[in-house]
């Protein structure tokens, strides 16, 4: 039984509710609750939180789940807060155990001290942008893809802990877009992704 571990990384900010975030959050437990062979524990960001028990849930998982709105280009300061938080107290608690490097050869190979190999990681982000901002000539991103950019640091940190990046999915226009019929279509889209992604042979 292959052990999953969700993150819903939104909160109420401004004119922000974190509905969305919260209802891919309910897609996802509600397609691993429906097979026998994961077993899964969640983290809502907006709730109450014991740091360590954070940290377990880290060193427990085979797949880190994280679902996140993207604001200004980032990760909400509350999301990010709680990473800044959790990561520091797995150091040598499972998370990570140094940068990797050594005293004696400092210019080589920082990024290789996480503890977390073996593991695997999938980031799911909502955005007001439309995916066209990211892949057309002339547009915002200068053909960027969201990996490649906005969440470029955001794979790196989870790289230095030791997790392999699984694909990702990204919702678009979920603002002005954000219709009955469009919120099907990416429930629809999204369900597929998962049922690709895990694949219980491939993990």
């Amino acid at each position: 039984m292959k052990k999953i571990f969700i993150i819903n990384g939104s909160q109420n900010f401004a004119h922000s509710g974190g509905k969305f975030n919260e209802t891919v959050t309910n897609w996802t437990i509600e397609y691993f609750k429906n097979s026998k062979q994961f077993e899964i524990k969640t983290t809502d960001i907006k709730q109450d939180f014991d740091l360590d028990e954070e940290v377990e849930k880290f060193v427990w998982a085979d797949v880190i789940i994280y679902h996140t709105p993207v604001w200004w280009f980032q990760l909400p300061n509350q999301f990010k807060k709680y990473i800044d938080d959790v990561f520091t107290a797995g150091h040598n608690k499972g998370i990570y155990k140094s940068d990797g490097r050594t005293r004696t050869n400092p210019d080589i190979n920082y990024g290789t001290g996480g503890q977390l190999h073996r593991r695997k990681y999938m980031l799911t982000t909502s955005w007001n942008a439309p995916a066209a901002a990211f892949t057309l000539p002339g547009e915002f991103f200068e053909e960027t893809s969201v990996d490649d950019g906005a969440m470029f640091g955001f794979h790196k940190m989870n790289k230095f802990t030791g997790m392999e990046k699984l694909d990702g999915f990204h919702f678009h226009d979920v603002e002005k877009g954000a219709t009955a019929e469009n919120i099907d279509i990416f429930k629809e889209n999204y369900t597929k992704h998962l049922k690709k992604t895990f694949n219980f042979s491939q993990l």
